[in-house]
C-alpha cells in the first residue's frame, strides 16, 4: 500500500474546505490502494485553528487515513529538526525561506513537500482553502480520483485509463509526474473589479504578464484567457487526456505531483501572487507526461481581499507577481532550450541546471521592472479611488520592490541547490498526528 499526501494549506477560516478534504481522503482510501495522510497547514488565526481541529478530528478512525494538522510552531519545529540533521550552512536563513514572516504560495507548498517526504508518501495533491468541490447528482466531484488512476505509472501503461492522448510515444517510458486540473467560477486573481472599471486598463495590466518582446496580438490573447480557468461549465462526465501539460490549463488547487517535488522546490518568494506555479513549467518544458483532466474545482475570493488593508497587500502581492516575470520569464525560456536534456537517465529533473538558470536571471536589466512599474502606477492612477491610492504607495517602494524580486530569485537557487539534502534529512524526521500518536523518530 503506498502512501499519499493530501494536503491543505491554510491562513483563514475554511471548515467547509477542511470537512470536505475529510471526505476526499476518504474516498481515496476506500477506491485505491493507498493510505491517505491528510496534511492541513494552518497558519490561522487561533479561533478558526481550533474549529480546523475540530473539523479534522471528523476524519480520525477512517479506514487507511492518517490526519496531520500542523499550526506553524509545529511547522517550525519540525523543519528546524530537518535543518538540523541535514547539516547544511546558513540552518537560519533555510528556515526563513521554508517559513517565512510573510505570506508565502511557494513556501507554504514547500513545507508540504518535505512533510509528505517525512512521512513517506509518494505523492503529493494540493487543494486550497478559498475553493469547493462540484457536486453532480449529489455527490462531490473528487480530483483525488483522477489523480490516483494514473499518477506515478509509466506513461505507456497509464494511456488505458485515460480518455485520450497526444502524447508521443517517445515518451511512453517516463512516468506521468503531474495530473491536474483546473477551476470554475471566479477568476483565479481577484481583479473583476478592474476589468469592470476599464476594460483598457484591464488589457493593459495584465498583459505586463507577457515577456516583453511579444506581439500585440499575443499579448492580447494573453489576457483574455489569464486567470480564468476552465471558464463556467459544470462537470458532466470525465475527460482525461495524457499529455505534455500546457501550465496554462492546471491551477495550484487543484493539482498533484509524483517525483519531481522532490527534486526542485518553488520559489519561496513572499507577497508574490503565483510564486507556486513554477514545477508546472519545469514538467512541461522537461519532456514529462502528465494527464489533464476536468473535474475542475469552484473557485471563490474570500472578502478580507476587499477590505482596505487587504485590498493594498493584495494588489502588492499582484504587483511583484508581474515583477516576478521578468526572471521567471528568462528561467521558462532556459527549461524549453534544455527540453528532454533537463533529466537524467532515470528521467529526474537536473535540479543544479535549474538552479543555474533560476541564479542567472538575477543578473537581468531591471529596465524591464521599471516600465512595468510605470503601466501599473499610470494605469491605476486612472482608475482612481483606491486604485489611485495604492498607485500612490509605489514610487517610494520601487526600488525595494524590483530589488526583492531578484533577491527572490537568489533565495530560490539556493533553495533548489538545498533541496536535495532537506528532502534526504526529512526521512528521519517524524510528523505529529492528529490523533495523539507520537511521530516515529530517526526511522
Amino acid at each position: 500500500m503506498r502512501k499519499i499526501c493530501l494536503a491543505l494549506p491554510t491562513d483563514r477560516p475554511c471548515v467547509p474546505m477542511v470537512t470536505a478534504l475529510g471526505r476526499e481522503a476518504a474516498h481515496a482510501a476506500a477506491h485505491f490502494d493507498v493510505e491517505v495522510h491528510l496534511l492541513i497547514l494552518d497558519s490561522a488565526e487561533p479561533t478558526a485553528f481550533a474549529e480546523h481541529a475540530r473539523a479534522a478530528r471528523a476524519a480520525i478512525g477512517t479506514p487507511h487515513v492518517v490526519v496531520h494538522h500542523l499550526g506553524e510552531a509545529a511547522q517550525r519545529v519540525f523543519l528546524r529538526q530537518v535543518i538540523q540533521r541535514s547539516g547544511l550552512p546558513k540552518p537560519e536563513l533555510l528556515l526563513d525561506l521554508m517559513l517565512p514572516a510573510e505570506p508565502s504560495y511557494g513556501a507554504c507548498t514547500n513545507r508540504a513537500f518535505l512533510i509528505a517526504s517525512a512521512l513517506g508518501c509518494t505523492s503529493v495533491h494540493r487543494r486550497d482553502s478559498d475553493s469547493r468541490y462540484q457536486v453532480r447528482d449529489g455527490t462531490p466531484v473528487f480530483p483525488v480520483h483522477q489523480e490516483l488512476t494514473s499518477l506515478g505509472k509509466r506513461a505507456g501503461d497509464a494511456a488505458s485509463g485515460v480518455t485520450e492522448t497526444t502524447l508521443d510515444p517517445a515518451h511512453a517510458d517516463k512516468p506521468v509526474v503531474l495530473v491536474g486540473s483546473s477551476f470554475i467560477g471566479e477568476l483565479s486573481v481577484d481583479i473583476s473589479e478592474i476589468r469592470d472599471l476599464d476594460p483598457g486598463v484591464y488589457h493593459d495590466v495584465v498583459s505586463l504578464w507577457a515577456p516583453a518582446d511579444w506581439s500585440q496580438d499575443d499579448k492580447r490573447a494573453l489576457v483574455e484567457e489569464s486567470f480564468t480557468g476552465a471558464g463556467t461549465a459544470p462537470f458532466t462526465e470525465d475527460h482525461a487526456l495524457l499529455a505534455l501539460v500546457d501550465p496554462m490549463r492546471v491551477d495550484m488547487c487543484n493539482v498533484s505531483f509524483h517525483q519531481v517535488h522532490e527534486r526542485v522546490p518553488l520559489p519561496p518568494a513572499t507577497n508574490t501572487i503565483g510564486s507556486d506555479y513554477f514545477l508546472l513549467h519545469v514538467v512541461y518544458n522537461g519532456t514529462l507526461p502528465g494527464v489533464l483532466h476536468n473535474r475542475n474545482i469552484v473557485n471563490f475570493h474570500t472578502g478580507e481581499r476587499r477590505t482596505d488593508s487587504g485590498f493594498a497587500a493584495y494588489q502588492t502581492r499582484f504587483t511583484k507577481f508581474f515583477l516576478s516575470m521578468l526572471h521567471l520569464h528568462h528561467v521558462y525560456a532556459g527549461l524549453a532550450r534544455e527540453g528532454a536534456a533537463l533529466l537524467d537517465r532515470r528521467h529526474g529533473v537536473r535540479a543544479r541546471r535549474v538552479a543555474e538558470l533560476v541564479r542567472a536571471s538575477t543578473l537581468l536589466d531591471p529596465a524591464e521592472n521599471e516600465a512595468r512599474l510605470d503601466v501599473i502606477e499610470r494605469a491605476y492612477r486612472g482608475l482612481g479611488g483606491r486604485y489611485a491610492a495604492f498607485a500612490a504607495t509605489l514610487p517610494p517602494r520601487r526600488a525595494r520592490l524590483i530589488d526583492e524580486a531578484r533577491q527572490d530569485m537568489e533565495d530560490f537557487a539556493l533553495l533548489i541547490e538545498n533541496w536535495a539534502a532537506l528532502v534526504r534529512a526529512s526521512a528521519s524526521t517524524g510528523v505529529p498526528r492528529l490523533d495523539g500518536h507520537a511521530p516515529e523518530l530517526d526511522r
